[in-house]
């Protein structure tokens, strides 16, 4: 069987796995069969994962120390929380997703000139970025926006969504900036630490739209991964699938209506000295007759192509007994180890 071929015929139809689905197939095509599936685990749906809320966030000292302290163990054992009382409006979180929901919904002719892989697009919608690599493809379609340097070219955006997509990014970035202040005092550092170091200056939205999976049990939505930025923060709906990696476990993270889940990436653990932890994650097939949705804001630097720039464990964070884990690094250098080791790329830079 042409495996080249097969990816090949279905990359020209620009329809993604929707495309499939519209189509009625019944079997999973072999290009997205997982032989790591067969040995799926349905992971535990305990309620280890903290929730914390930012109702009393700028009441008073105390009551922010609190908060700080809740972030602090969060992130220094999960990797992971539950936000509530955020700011985001519930509206808006809903709007979001259907803003997902309606561009991968429209009509073919209405979407597919914006199918694309190329990184340098503002806005691109594809199914599978590394379609052609990876030994089996997710069963998902994903739109992808830099929103943060605003874009100059919103033309370049569907209309179908580019006001809602604006509209969010703009709480979301506010949200941040609250959220690193917190990291900061968190490890230690003035609450301007992070913010000026531009951990906050750029900012990705990430739609997925996860279809009905004829044979669920033979492929993921998303392969296990961790997040290539400082951290993520995400909206789901109501329809769950999201498995976090915890102390060998995968744990299923349940829905929690109007609650955003943010989550530590691969650069606040190289930048923190391993005192935050990054955590590998994944998204079971969708077994549902609706689509799945969810969105991804990743939070990194303002840019992202600066080859020359080098990230390293914060001096104010190690000592002599306590010594960098890390060796200063480029993001070239990263983003290159991402493609040709997986998750484990930020350990390949270890002193």
């Amino acid at each position: 069987m042409d495996y080249i071929a097969l990816r090949s015929a279905f990359d020209e139809t620009k329809a993604g796995v929707k495309g499939l689905v519209d189509a009625g197939i019944t079997k999973l095509p072999p290009m997205f069969v997982d032989k790591k599936a067969t040995f799926l685990d349905p992971g535990t749906n305990e309620s280890i994962f903290p929730v914390i809320d930012l109702k009393d966030v700028n009441k008073d000292a105390v009551s922010r120390a609190k908060i700080v302290e809740q972030v602090q163990k969060a992130c220094e054992k999960f990797g992971v929380f539950q936000l509530v009382n955020h700011g985001i409006p519930l509206n808006v979180m809903d709007e979001m997703l259907d803003g997902v929901r309606r561009f991968n919904e429209q009509d073919l002719d209405a979407k597919k000139h914006f199918y694309s892989r190329d990184k340098t697009r503002t806005f691109a919608y594809s199914s599978n970025l590394s379609i052609a690599t990876s030994s089996a493809n997710n069963w998902k379609d994903t739109i992808q926006g830099i929103m943060a340097p605003p874009p100059s070219n919103p033309e370049q955006y569907p209309s179908i969504c580019w006001d809602i997509m604006t509209e969010y990014s703009s709480y979301v970035m506010k949200m941040g900036i609250t959220l690193l202040e917190l990291f900061s005092e968190a490890l230690g550092l003035e609450k301007d630490h992070l913010k000026d170091m531009d951990c906050g200056k750029g900012l990705v939205l990430k739609g997925q739209y996860y279809p009905e999976c004829p044979e669920p049990d033979l492929t993921f939505g998303n392969s296990s991964h961790t997040d290539n930025s400082f951290f993520t923060v995400l909206v789901q709906d109501q329809i769950g699938g999201l498995q976090i990696l915890y102390e060998n476990q995968w744990v299923n993270v349940l829905p929690m209506r109007g609650a955003l889940l943010v989550n530590i990436a691969d650069l606040m653990q190289l930048i923190t000295n391993d005192k935050f932890k990054s955590l590998e994650h994944r998204v079971l097939a969708n077994k549902m007759r609706n689509a799945r949705i969810s969105v991804a804001c990743f939070f990194r630097m303002q840019n992202p192509d600066d080859v020359t720039r080098k990230y390293g464990p914060i001096k104010e964070l190690t000592s002599v007994d306590n010594p960098p884990i890390y060796r200063e690094l480029t993001m070239e250098e990263y983003l290159k180890s991402c493609v040709e080791i997986g998750v484990e790329a930020l350990s390949s830079f270890k002193i």
